[in-house]
């Protein structure tokens, strides 16, 4: 088609490729200093050999955006402090908490910590929790512990959630040591959200990296057609411009109408009353 107008490929490939890191730039210089963000959420992505992090915040109102993009993986120290430190350095103050879900990778906490404080309240994704406990477990024994462990999420306290993930641990370390070791790793975390006493009306949407995983989808759909990824630069530029459509897309969550009751708990001013 390109042959037909009189136009060579290459000189739509310079277009492309210069629209696509403009549109990166945009990305990495978004401020943030206006924007009350209470969570942040972290996961990664494939593309060919080459992973990619991402960020999506969520304020006050329940909107989502996009925060950022790294080349590499959760399990990748450099890429992770590079990305937190753009945020950083994008307008997100230090001194206040947020409330991150990620995926458990150690290298995306300790990076967590290592820019934004030890403080900060961190929950780890229930479903890749499920999914690492089943990779240990046969067949015959994933559907018992699976919902013994959705129902020890279920309960009031962290305390009582702990104690049941316990009795669990308890059950498999006999017979699939591994399974009980990779469901004691991070138990914590697991429980922030009652920890910190979070509305169950939020919990849907804050015990899992869901909401930045769905619109995942949103970027492969848009990026499906690549056939060939030359280089990290390249996946950035298109994920990029990927994620700035699917953001236009983007919904308020679930839940958001109680928001306001994280930003007390992460002690931000509200104007919101409690109805």
């Amino acid at each position: 088609m390109a042959e037909t107008v009189g136009v060579s490929r290459s000189a739509i490939s310079r277009k492309v490729i210069e629209a696509s890191a403009e549109q990166l730039r945009e990305l990495q210089e978004r401020k943030w200093d206006q924007v009350e963000i209470l969570v942040i959420y972290i996961d990664g992505q494939r593309f060919g050999a080459h992973h990619v992090l991402s960020a999506v915040g969520v304020d006050v109102e329940g909107k989502k955006h996009v925060l950022g993009i790294a080349a590499g993986a959760t399990e990748n120290a450099a890429a992770v402090k590079e990305l937190l430190t753009r945020l950083r350095e994008q307008g997100f103050p230090t001194d206040r908490k947020y409330l991150f879900i990620i995926d458990g990778a150690k290298a995306l906490r300790a990076a967590i910590e290592e820019v934004f404080g030890s403080e900060q309240p961190v929950q780890r994704c229930r479903n890749h929790k499920l999914e690492n406990v089943m990779q240990e477990l046969p067949k015959e024994q994933q559907d018992q512990i699976r919902n013994l462990m959705r129902a020890a999420w279920k309960v009031k306290t962290a305390e009582e959630g702990e104690k049941r993930m316990e009795q669990i641990a308890r059950l498999l370390e006999h017979d699939q040591e591994s399974a009980a070791r990779s469901l004691r790793e991070g138990m914590k975390e697991m429980f922030t959200l009652q920890r910190l006493q979070i509305p169950v009306s939020l919990h849907k949407c804050l015990a899992t990296t869901n909401v930045i995983e769905s619109p995942h989808s949103g970027v492969r759909r848009r990026t499906h057609n690549v056939s060939r990824w030359r280089d990290s630069e390249m996946v950035e530029r298109w994920v990029a411009s990927a994620w700035l459509l699917t953001e236009k897309h983007f919904r308020r969550i679930d839940g958001h109408e109680h928001l306001w009751s994280l930003a007390a708990i992460l002690g931000r001013e509200t104007t919101s009353a409690k109805k």
